[in-house]
């Protein structure tokens, strides 16, 4: 009986502290998700759904941003590829300045310029980032961020 209530009146914290795991958890399904989006036209769909949702937070209209330019790969329509290019590139700029000093809003912005054709004329920042994630690459703290940093950079980052 007395362990019954210890555990009721404990309860509460534990559930913070596991609590406290899920945006790790999540921002890694998103990082995760990111990669393969490119290739799978259906993860990219309900990504894009997913951070529909999510407001208030730059790294995720960051991803939002960059999932609405992977979309763009799979859409058939020119005018649905520019449209949804141009949304996705305008969600990546307003993150940017919101919060000029994420590696991980940087690094977004870079994989998104370093890979989309350069007619679109979205490739002004390339070294700018290049450099600020070369500067600032000891305080990125997620595994699976440093390495697709890594993979976009093409340079080992620890």
């Amino acid at each position: 009986m007395k362990l019954l209530m210890v555990l009721l009146l404990l309860f509460p914290y534990l559930t913070k502290v596991a609590d406290n795991d899920y945006p790790d958890k999540e921002m890694d399904f998103i990082r995760a998700n990111y990669i393969k989006a490119v290739s799978d036209k259906k993860l990219c769909k309900a990504m894009l759904v997913q951070l529909h949702t999510k407001n208030g937070n730059s790294v995720y209209l960051a991803y939002r941003g960059a999932f609405k330019t992977i979309w763009a790969s799979h859409a058939i329509n020119p005018i649905v590829k520019l449209n949804a290019f141009n949304k996705g590139k305008k969600d990546i700029e307003n993150a940017v300045k919101e919060n000029p000093d994420n590696i991980e809003i940087r690094f977004i912005r870079l994989s998104i310029q370093q890979n989309c054709p350069s007619f679109l004329g979205y490739n002004n920042e390339v070294e700018q980032d290049l450099q600020f994630i070369h500067e600032n690459k000891n305080s990125i703290t997620s595994t699976l961020l440093k390495n697709m940093i890594a993979k976009v950079v093409k340079k080992e980052i620890r």
